[in-house]
């Protein structure tokens, strides 16, 4: 008999255990998350300001004069040599720009006021009689497009288009009197590169060189002296003008974009 209990006792057992193990519940298996790869976004509108400094090569040509009491016509031509106006300018921007894949695609204008001024000597009206020819600067602007590259939040690119200065170009006499003036606002041509860093979202910050074509144009100068008004000379000035600025944009897109 009490062989008998113990072989059913061990019969219960092994048909009790794999009930009971039955209703265990299977332990979860967590796996990590994919790993999210953020993907900087250089697309949608910017605005900034940009400061920095500029140099104005200028060449100036008497081509007439009215040193005879009459205006006439210089001939041959007179060169006058040339000078540097150099000086500060600072101002602000507001593009846009789109990005397929690595490459970047943009349209900007931009606008500074700038304090721009140099002079050499230039023709005496009379013998004996100094005379400074002065160029300044007073404001510039570019309307340029864009293409560059991106790696993540760093863009490289390279611009050109349209570039507009406003000129006043001065005749200095001996007692460092103006007493001739011709002023202009002249178009040309714009080529340029800048790199530029994402610091934080919306914000970047960047260094940009341009090289501004503004070609030659004839200047009328008339006379700040009496009699005020009369045509004084002409001159041909040829110019170019090499500028660097430090920027700041905010951009209004989004800076970054999940990746899965």
């Amino acid at each position: 008999m009490t062989k008998i209990a113990l072989a059913s006792a061990a019969l219960a057992a092994f048909g009790i255990a794999p009930a009971i193990a039955a209703d265990l519940a299977i332990s979860p298996y967590y796996t990590k998350a994919p790993l999210i790869a953020p993907v900087y976004s250089w697309t949608g509108f910017y605005a900034g300001l940009n400061a920095g400094g500029a140099s104005s090569h200028n060449c100036w040509t008497l081509t007439g004069s009215n040193i005879s009491g009459a205006f006439a016509a210089v001939s041959p031509a007179v060169s006058e040599g040339c000078h540097n106006a150099t000086g500060g300018l600072a101002g602000g921007q507001l593009g846009y720009r789109w990005q397929a894949s690595s490459w970047i695609f943009g349209v900007e204008a931009q606008g500074d006021w700038a304090n721009l001024k140099g002079s050499n000597p230039g023709v005496p009206i009379a013998l004996g009689t100094f005379v400074a020819n002065q160029t300044k600067i007073d404001a510039l602007g570019l309307f340029t497009g864009q293409i560059g590259y991106s790696w993540y939040n760093v863009l490289w690119y390279a611009k050109g288009g349209a570039a507009v200065t406003h000129d006043i170009s001065n005749v200095i006499a001996t007692a460092a009197i103006a007493t001739s003036q011709a002023s202009e606002t002249r178009w040309g041509g714009a080529v340029g590169t800048g790199l530029e860093w994402g610091f934080a979202p919306g914000w970047s910050v960047g260094v940009e060189y341009d090289h501004l074509f503004l070609g030659r144009g004839v200047n009328s100068f008339t006379s700040l002296l009496p009699p005020v008004g009369i045509v004084t000379r002409s001159d041909s000035i040829k110019q170019d003008v090499d500028m660097g600025t430090v920027r700041v944009n905010y951009s209004f897109g989004g800076p970054a974009a999940a990746r899965y």
